[in-house]
């Protein structure tokens, strides 16, 4: 068989919803030289990381730390760690992503109840509410920004809800946190992921979690040390969490003082995310959010200018990405294939109900940025026309650019 040559991809402007382009200092944090897993340089530097990633979430939770694997190894580790078979768990469906959930409380044996909501609405709070004293569920599992339907829902009260009715509050923040309000502590998160691939601008492949000392409880109440490492004393309980790598004990057992062997944490993925969350606290939480903001309007000011409709509830649409309705006669997929061929800009196509029927555009982490979106928007412009669409000329990058400037 014949080598192939070193890798090589192409350049890409990735404007969808998510993998996005990495800040260049991720990538070249990424390619500095391994240590061993116990070197005091990795291990200070988990440390590091865990402390970045308490500036992320905005909490002083001590258990915070990375499960290595994409956002949903974060997903799985803190729903199958959290939840014991049979108990019961409430899910809110607005999008693709809460039936994710569902499906891996689901496979955790979990009794789930779901309540639904039309994709582009969000739930509010008293639905929740009457829905959790209806259920009475062990757990509240709940998207924070849906990618699907480019919704965020309201978390600011749902903490006290469920604390109110002693219901342990997990969100999953991967496509929302960093571009988007997130106060882990003030909203009374039990227990939060995310991914780097979307506002923190990293590649895909690490989860930061941070837990609560209230889910803390409830993980040790599950705990077991591997027979080949365990010690006198150890906990071994009955009721363990059935996933080894993601039992979420043994990994704080890790990255906590016993350093615990339990696998070989991920060096590049560790630098990656110490990065991410260096970066975003350097250049400030609320400074990274207004970024995020300030380029989702002018995305959105740009596709209505070129008058394309926008899917969705406008008031809780998330800052990073928005549902572009697909002009009737136009082949979505052909037109998004000619974006990338063309310009080497990718954008999103969208699931279920809304498959074929949006693009989804995204303005997010490096990308949320005034020449990204103006090169996009100037790109799409070209696009449209090409297939026979009639845009003002120029429209779309006036309006973003206006708004830039009036920012």
């Amino acid at each position: 068989m014949a080598l192939p040559g070193p890798i090589d991809p192409p350049h890409r402007l990735l404007m969808g919803p998510g993998p996005i382009s990495a800040y260049p200092s991720v990538l070249r944090a990424m390619a500095a030289p391994l240590v061993g897993q116990y070197d005091p340089f990795m291990t200070a530097t988990m440390a590091e990381t865990q402390e970045l990633f308490r500036g992320v979430w905005n909490t002083s939770n001590e258990a915070t730390l990375l499960v290595d694997g994409t956002s949903r190894a974060g997903i799985e580790a803190a729903l199958v760690s959290l939840v014991r078979p049979g108990d019961r768990v409430l899910v809110p469906v607005f999008g693709r992503f809460g039936h994710l959930l569902a499906e891996i409380a689901e496979r955790a044996m979990a009794e789930v109840h779901i309540i639904e909501t039309a994709w582009g609405q969000v739930f509010p709070v008293s639905a929740i509410e009457e829905a959790i004293v209806r259920v009475k569920p062990a757990l509240l599992a709940l998207v924070q920004g849906d990618t699907s339907t480019t919704m965020n829902q309201p978390l600011d009260e749902v903490g006290a809800v469920c604390a109110k009715h002693g219901v342990l509050f997990y969100a999953d923040a991967t496509a929302s946190l960093g571009g988007n309000a997130f106060e882990a502590d003030a909203w009374g998160l039990d227990a939060a992921t995310a991914g780097l691939q979307k506002c923190l601008g990293g590649p895909s492949g690490s989860s930061p979690v941070t837990l609560s000392e209230r889910a803390v409880e409830v993980i040790r109440s599950r705990g077991r040390v591997e027979a080949g490492i365990r010690e006198a004393g150890d906990a071994s309980s009955a009721d363990f969490v059935r996933s080894n790598y993601f039992d979420l004990g043994m990994i704080l057992d890790y990255w906590g003082p016993r350093r615990l062997n339990h696998h070989t944490e991920a060096t590049s993925m560790l630098y990656g995310a110490r990065e991410c969350a260096r970066l975003l606290l350097e250049e400030g939480r609320d400074a990274v959010i207004a970024r995020h903001r300030r380029a989702g309007k002018a995305m959105l000011a740009g596709v209505q200018a070129l008058g394309l409709g926008v899917f969705g509830d406008l008031a809780h649409k998330m800052n990073n990405v928005v549902a572009v309705e697909i002009p009737d006669g136009v082949p979505g997929d052909a037109a998004r294939a000619a974006l990338l061929e063309d310009f080497g800009i990718e954008i999103g196509t969208s699931f279920g109900p809304l498959h074929g029927r949006v693009w989804r555009i995204g303005t997010m982490g490096y990308n949320a940025r005034r020449d990204a979106v103006l090169s996009t928007l100037a790109a799409l412009e070209a696009v449209l026309r090409r297939f026979g669409v009639a845009v003002p000329n120029g429209g779309g990058v006036e309006a973003a650019a206006d708004l830039y400037r009036g920012a």
